[in-house]
């Protein structure tokens, strides 16, 4: 079976309920680990998910860089996540907040592999910490809208206007985009 039609049928497949909850914000949520063993069972067998961290340097800012794999054979279909490491957490020494860096790339790499919907997730809910950056998060653009369109009107199985018109952010048109773009193999 090639990559792009494993990869289908996972995402058809694949159910991931949100079971952890936030005592502190009161929200549910996924971990990476979840994801991981709820497709465990839905991989053929000789098909495998793998995932890599690279630290990356942006402007001034270090990030991790996750990559998610679906490997099929000879083939594969990566998804890509970052996510920025916090000047300041406090009660944290500096393992902790890359590892919690890392856990939180994994976690969106998976997502945007598996095309598993987080339009509710902690990020959004999350009202616990600094309102200000949250607010601040640009909306996606137009041409960004566009480009999602077309990807989507070309793909063999297109997601609902629903889930189009719910994309709030622009890093998660981003995320769509590329999710679109390995599905066509571009």
């Amino acid at each position: 079976m090639s990559v792009k039609k494993s990869l289908s049928k996972i995402q058809r497949s694949l159910k991931v309920p949100k079971t952890e909850i936030n005592a502190f914000g009161k929200y549910k949520f996924r971990k990476a680990e979840q994801i991981l063993e709820a497709v465990k069972p839905l991989l053929g067998e000789n098909e495998s998910i793998t995932i890599n961290d690279d630290i990356v340097l942006i402007g001034d800012r270090y990030y991790v860089k996750a990559t998610a794999l679906l490997n099929v054979g000879d083939e594969s279909i990566a998804s890509v996540a970052f996510a920025r490491e916090s000047l300041d957490k406090k009660g944290m020494d500096s393992a902790q907040v890359t590892g919690a860096t890392s856990s939180y790339a994994r976690k969106y790499a998976l997502n945007g592999l598996l095309a598993i919907d987080d339009t509710k997730d902690p990020d959004e809910t999350n009202n616990h910490d600094d309102q200000s950056s949250q607010s601040q998060e640009p909306r996606p653009s137009q041409k960004q809208m566009d480009l999602i369109n077309m990807l989507n009107k070309r793909v063999k199985n297109p997601r609902p206007s629903e889930k189009i018109n719910s994309i709030q952010t622009s890093k998660q048109a981003s995320g769509v985009i590329e999710v679109l773009k390995a599905e066509l193999g571009e």
